[in-house]
């Protein structure tokens, strides 16, 4: 009996001496391919663009010129040449050589503009060439500053006067 025993050890040391031994043999290992492929993107041209309030606070009499700063950000993809203009605002009446804030009402109005150059000499409007502001993206937000200015005026009546100026980035 005790041969018996031996010889199933043996049996069995074999059997999976074997199998280990085919899993390793070079022979047994699965045979591979490799295939490629390429990887593309495409970049355009491309802009976007946002904007912060210009805020003239709140003053009494218009009796000086009422100066605030404000800002536009300009993102475009590197190298694309880009012009930001600006229409009149959504004032009636309010033209870009003239624009206008009015009242809840619509009846009354005050005179403001906005520029281009801190000392206020370049009205900006929407005339690509003449009167926008031009630029070359970089890949990343541009800050572009706005000046703003309510001159000395004859003061209307007490309220809140606003307009809604269109900034848009032509490329």
């Amino acid at each position: 009996m005790r041969n018996v025993f031996k010889k199933a050890a043996i049996v069995a040391i074999v059997a999976s001496t074997a199998a280990f031994g085919i899993a390793a043999s070079p022979n047994a290992i699965a045979a591979s391919k490799t295939a490629t492929f390429d990887v593309t993107l495409t970049v355009q041209d491309d802009c976007s663009i946002s904007a912060n309030p210009l805020d003239f606070g709140s003053t009494g009499v218009l009796d000086k010129n009422v100066d605030q700063n404000s800002s536009l950000s300009v993102t475009c993809t590197k190298g694309t040449p880009y012009n930001v203009a600006l229409d009149a605002g959504t004032a009636t009446g309010s033209t870009i050589a003239a624009r206008t804030m009015t009242n809840a009402a619509g009846d009354t109005s005050v005179s403001f503009n906005v520029y281009s150059d801190v000392a206020r000499t370049q009205v900006w409007g929407n005339t690509t060439g003449t009167d926008t502001v031009a630029g070359t993206g970089n890949g990343g937000a541009q800050v572009i500053p706005v000046y703003g200015r309510v001159p000395s005026q004859d003061t209307p009546a007490p309220g809140a006067y606003s307009s809604t100026i269109t900034a848009t980035v032509v490329f």
